[in-house]
């Protein structure tokens, strides 16, 4: 399944991922991985979550960035919640290619088994309706 974390530029996007990928980690059921485009994040999360550092692979597009996380996913079969922060700054994500990003998340997530949480600096919104995907807001989580 395909989670949107949506919200304005510093409303706790980054901070609302990185404790749901800690909490998850804590229930040692599955790895948890955490893709950024910076290694900011190194010390915030549990030593367990891989953190990755998506500016090193040269990701430009859509389909760069969805090879990218199959090749993660191809890697460790026991991968269970993928956490996706700041990917806009890697390449342009908007109205009209989102449903192409998510296609492609979505059939990842699917034949991998894994959840993946998408941050996006988005109003609910500039989500379009055909969206197949779970919506978390910041204002919403952070009340």
């Amino acid at each position: 399944m395909i989670n949107l974390v949506i919200g304005s530029k510093g409303s706790g996007k980054t901070k609302w991922l990185i404790e749901q990928a800690n909490t998850e980690k804590d229930k040692g059921n599955e790895n948890i991985v955490f893709v950024d485009s910076d290694n900011d994040q190194i010390y915030s999360l549990d030593y367990q979550v891989r953190l990755i550092d998506a500016s090193d692979f040269f990701i430009d597009d859509i389909k760069s960035f969805i090879g990218f996380i199959a090749g993660i996913l191809a890697r460790d079969f026991d991968i269970g919640k993928v956490y996706l922060d700041g990917i806009y700054n890697l390449f342009d994500i908007n109205k009209d290619n989102i449903q192409e990003l998510v296609d492609g998340l979505n059939k990842l997530s699917k034949e991998c088994e894994a959840d993946m949480y998408l941050g996006l600096n988005w109003t609910k919104e500039d989500v379009p309706e055909s969206l197949d995907v779970e919506i978390f807001e910041t204002k919403e989580l952070y009340k």
